[in-house]
């Protein structure tokens, strides 16, 4: 069965290092480590698509580029295209509840208030997988008002948090490939309990 993976984000190059494209990020490093050429990309779905195999599995890589808030329409054609089923799509995102340097795996949920994933879930339901990769919240507290946790999301990493990202988006796509290669479970059990060295 084929497998689709969708880094959320914000096409422009505005956003291209902001915390909020994380997924697309993610996406990128996979693109590099299975020798995808970044002008492989088909403009389809209102999306960058690319195509990959690994493990004689075949895999979708997805960015959508209708922006963060409509993800749910480009992710929804590509699955019913490519006859996804909700335990074989990731979606890969970023997630101010967890620091900068970890990463959580794990299956359904809530949203979160994070509109790329409440956009998704009312176009195809909440069951599918996800990889959470942590941005922190601005100052690095729990609370923290609403236009001050839209301008951290979409702000850039600054130059401080850069060796720590580079790490941080190599434990995402090594959990993205412990999913495809070894099922949801092991991933959750692996990565979900240590953060990246």
């Amino acid at each position: 069965m084929s497998w689709l993976v969708v880094g959320l984000g914000n096409p422009g190059a505005e956003y291209a290092q902001s915390r909020h494209n994380i997924g697309f990020l993610a996406v990128d490093l996979l693109l590099g480590r299975w020798g995808v050429s970044r002008g492989a990309a088909r403009s389809k779905f209102g999306s960058e698509l690319y195509s990959a195999e690994r493990g004689g599995q075949k895999i979708q890589l997805q960015k959508p580029m209708e922006y963060m808030n409509v993800s749910g329409g480009p992710v929804q054609r590509a699955m019913a295209f490519f006859r996804i089923e909700l335990d074989h799509l990731i979606v890969v995102h970023d997630d101010i509840d967890l620091e900068l340097g970890r990463v959580k795996v794990k299956q359904g949920g809530g949203h979160g208030g994070h509109n790329g994933l409440r956009s998704i879930s009312q176009a195809i339901g909440s069951e599918y997988l996800r990889v959470r990769g942590g941005v922190g919240r601005p100052g690095g507290g729990s609370g923290g008002k609403q236009d001050r946790v839209v301008g951290h999301v979409l702000g850039s990493f600054g130059r401080a948090e850069q060796a720590a990202l580079g790490v941080q988006l190599a434990f995402m796509a090594d959990a993205i490939e412990a999913i495809i290669d070894r099922g949801i479970t092991y991933a959750m059990n692996h990565y979900n309990v240590v953060a990246p060295p």
